[in-house]
Formats: structure tokens, sequence, C-alpha cells
């Protein structure tokens, strides 16, 4: 029976980035996945003829630009195409404009509040002056605080001379910032209700916490750092949906030679004298390796593949009360025809980009409420794309796919495990908002896949649906992410090693958890890490 060198659990992005590495590093990897295609929750599926879907994740741009060059990954058919705009609805009928441009951005809102627009310009300094103090940290591993060896003092020397630049104003604004809720940091510069809730969209996606919830003006940071064609801050749609960024992963891992096994579910990390040594499937076959490598969530890792016997109890404990709460949902929608925006005038770029309906930030925190109270938002917050409008490769000509992420969707209805009922009065909810704003949207249906976090849970295999593998929340963060004392990729367990999303720096389509995994696993085999871009300040 053939041993491999590194046998990895998974294949969505980060899975494959780090098998990547790992493959050009000289090993022999082997990525076992649970489904029938790779991909996890970066996936574009023919859920019904002629349309493709991005089913989970939809939108790019925190990508790492340098793995998709060390990886070659445009040579593999990744193509990243920017939104040219975006608006948000207002129930009286008109629409808060954005745009590429940043003097055109600048402009919409001086349409609603002059003094909101001067604002804008000290708002867009001070997140970019906190994105150049933490892009550079997304591609370090994480120091370990408490210990004295040499690669994790340096570590910290470097935080402590990168926040040694700020005056002293600059790092307690930055201790409040990393701490603060978005509304709170919001109403610090704006005074318009729909310009906040435009902005503060990216503080509560993904996250189990409200607008007005401590913690989230980092979750805004989070989605800020991403960049497209060299635009920071900017998204983009992959072209053939969000699994054109897996698919060229695979194609580069296999063109290294790397294995991947579909329709293998790994069932138990299998050990030998406290060591791991492979894994066993669900129909009982055992593949060894000699390392073994989890994108699984933390918690799925530990509390289902691994035996609790072979973990200290202390490690168990943190690894249960670790944050991973499923608040999300999605519709993916085939249209016959391009829905019509009436608060759009004729020919608006702002199609071509995110969409939303929520307009206040007292609409988005009671929408949290209903969250809070277990249950589907009746009034919730939508992102809605439609692709198709930049990227006609995912429809037939004329027609037209759209996504649609919902927040806020608990994992449980009352207390209770989702019911079909449950799951078509959740999605009938998404559809009244939208044909509100949108007349005739009903008749344009085609098809719809509906996804609450029981259905994310059982495909992509995210606990509780929860798509960051764990909240974006400070005491989740760098050296406790996910746990103290095991934050650099490794476990209690010899020769088994996390890359996931519950590993520093977090989730997102952004693949850093994967290579900074494959550099602490190289460094643990004293390989040099061929054709790796080194860490550096980014900005």
């Amino acid at each position: 029976m053939k041993k491999y060198d590194v046998v990895m659990i998974g294949g969505g992005h980060n899975g494959l980035v780090a098998a990547c590495y790992l493959q050009r590093a000289g090993l022999d990897v082997l990525v076992l996945e649970k489904n029938d295609w790779v991909g996890g929750a970066a996936t574009s599926r023919e859920m019904t003829p002629g349309f493709l879907y991005s089913n989970c994740s939809y939108v790019c741009s925190l990508f790492r630009p340098e793995i998709m060059r060390d990886l070659e990954l445009p040579k593999h058919g990744l193509q990243v195409i920017a939104y040219e705009g975006g608006a948000v609805f207002t129930r009286d009928g008109d629409y808060l404009a954005s745009y590429r441009d940043h003097d055109s951005h600048r402009r919409e809102f001086a349409r609603y509040s002059k003094r909101d627009a001067e604002a804008y310009e000290r708002y867009a300094r001070d997140v970019t002056r906190q994105c150049r103090f933490i892009q550079p940290l997304l591609m370090r591993t994480a120091p370990d605080p408490f210990s004295f060896k040499p690669r994790d003092l340096a570590e910290l020397l470097y935080l402590g001379r990168k926040f040694g630049d700020f005056s002293a104003h600059d790092m307690a604004q930055t201790l409040r910032f990393w701490t603060m809720s978005i509304s709170d940091f919001l109403d610090e510069y704006f005074e318009t209700d729909v310009i906040k809730a435009y902005l503060a969209l990216s503080g509560i996606i993904g996250t189990a916490l409200g607008p007005m919830s401590p913690g989230t003006a980092y979750v805004l940071l989070h989605h800020y750092m991403g960049e497209v064609d060299g635009s920071v801050g900017a998204w983009g749609y992959a072209r053939g949906g969000m699994g054109a960024v897996t698919q060229a992963l695979a194609s580069s891992f296999r063109a290294s030679g790397g294995t991947i096994r579909t329709g293998a579910d790994v069932e138990k990390v299998m050990t030998r004298s406290g060591r791991a040594t492979g894994v066993r499937l669900a129909d009982g076959e055992e593949v060894h390796g000699g390392l073994v490598v989890s994108n699984a969530d933390v918690k799925r890792t530990f509390l289902k593949l691994v035996d609790e016997d072979a973990l200290p109890e202390t490690f168990v404990h943190r690894v249960k009360h670790f944050k991973m709460r499923g608040s999300s949902g999605k519709l993916n929608i085939a249209l016959d025809s391009l829905p019509e925006f009436p608060a759009l005038p004729t020919g608006s770029s702002c199609i071509r980009g995110d969409m939303h309906f929520t307009d206040s930030m007292e609409r988005m925190e009671r929408a949290y409420d209903d969250w809070k109270a277990g249950h589907f938002s009746a009034d919730p917050f939508v992102d809605m794309v439609i692709p198709t409008t930049l990227d006609p490769t995912m429809a037939p000509p004329g027609k037209h796919f759209m996504s649609c992420f919902v927040q806020y969707c608990p994992p449980k209805i009352d207390g209770e495990d989702w019911t079909d009922a449950d799951r078509d009065a959740f999605a009938e909810t998404v559809i009244s908002q939208i044909a509100d704003y949108s007349p005739g949207f009903r008749d344009r249906i085609l098809h719809m896949e509906v996804r609450t976090p029981r259905e994310i849970e059982a495909e992509v295999g995210l606990t509780e649906g929860n798509i960051f593998q764990g909240e974006l929340t400070f005491d989740q963060l760098l050296f406790n992410r996910p746990v103290p004392g095991y934050a650099q990729y490794r476990s209690p367990v010899p020769g088994l090693y996390l890359c996931g999303s519950s590993t520093h720096p977090g989730g997102g389509v952004m693949g850093a958890p994967g290579r900074n995994a494959a550099a602490e696993i190289l460094r643990d085999l004293k390989r040099k890490p061929n054709q790796m871009s080194p860490a550096h300040d980014v900005i």
C-alpha cells in the first residue's frame, strides 16, 4: 500500500493552496475530498441546464496576489473581473450609488451630505492606515507571545516596530478600532443613515454579530484588505464563477504531480504512539501518510476526526468554546432576463456590482435581533450581485445568474433543526424583499437553489455553516486563532497540522492560511520553501 508524504483532508481553496506549495517543494501529496468535486465553499456548479452557479462564496478580492503569482494561477485559467459599481436602494425610491472611481464615489456622497463627502476622505485615510498595519501580517505566522524561541521573539519585535511607527494618537485609535462596533466607528465620520448602512455591510457579512456589536469594525477591515488588479479594497467576479479559483488551484497542483481523490470522505485521523499516521475513510479504507494536514475547521478536525483521548483536556475545552456560529444563507437564482430596478437610471453601472436594500443601521440591527431570537431575519440584509452582467459565460445568451448572500440565518430555527418548510419560508422572505424594488422579478425566476446553514454544513462541512470557520473577533485573532499555544498551524498531535480558515489570518477566499501552513510544515521538515514569495510589507 502506497504511503504518501502528505495526506490533505479537504479540497477547499486553503487545502489546495497548501497542497500546491508542498508538492512544489518535492513532497508527494494526496488531497482527499468528500464530494465528487473539489473546491469546498469556492465552487461553480450547473444546478439547472445552461446556468453556472457560484454555490457558496460568490465574489473575489481577498485571494492573495502573491499566491496567484507563485502558483501561476492565471496560466491555469483564473481571471478576476472588477466590479464597476454598486447601489443601496432606499425605501423612498432613491438609491446611493457606489463607483470604482474615488472622486465619483465622493460626489455621490455629496448628493446626500456635503459634510459626509468631506468626511469620506478622512475615513478612507484612516481605514487605509489600519490596512497598512494589518495587511503585512496576513502572510506571516502569528508569534507565540509566551515563547522564547528566536523566531517568535523576532516576530514580536517585528510587530513592535510596526506599532512603534504610529504616533501615540494612532496607537490609541488602532486599539479602539480593533474592539469597537462598526456602528460606533462610522458615527465618528458620517451623519447620513444610508451612507453608514452602505459602509457597515463589510462589518457584518459572514459574522454572527450585528453592526452595534463590539468587534465588527475589524470585520470591515478584514474585507477591505483584498485587491483586484492592484486596486486595494476592490472586489470582482472570478470568470466562470468562484469555482474557477479552485479549478485553477487543482490544475496547478496536478501539473506539479499531485494527486486528488474525490468521493473520499475522511472519517478518522489514525494515530500510532501518539503520532498521526494517516486517515481512515468512511468506507473503511486506510490511507497512510508521513503527515496529515486538515483543511476542515478546528471543531470538525478535533471533535470529530481525532479521538478525544489523544488530545489535552484544556485543548479540547478551548476548541469546544471556539466561537463558530452560523449566520448566513444563500440564494442562487437563474433568471430569464436582466431584472429592472426603477430607481436606477437606464444603463447604470451600479447593476454590475453589489446591490443592497438595507438603508439604515437600525434595519441592519433589527435583522440581527431576529437571529438572536433564533429565527431568520424578517427584513434581511441581502448582498445581491448579478455576475453575468460582466461574465456572460455563466448563463445562456440573454439569461442571467443572480447570487444573494443573506444575513441573518441561524443554524437552528427556535432551537430546532431546519425543515424544508423553514428553508422555503426563508427563500420567500428574500424574494419578497427583492420584488419590492424590482417589479416583475418573480416572473423572471427560472430556477433557484436555497442554502441555509443546514445545507452549507452538510455539503461543505463548515460547522453550523460558519463561512469563516470561526468568528473574526479580537479574542480569536493572531496568536489566539484557533487556540493559544496552537496558533502556528501545528496541533497537539505530532504530524497533524491545520491549514483552514480556523487558523491565522482567518476566513474568506484568501489562501493565506494554506500558504502559511505549508511554510511551517516545510520548516519542520527542514525543506526550502521553493517558489514561495517571502512574507513582506504589502502596502
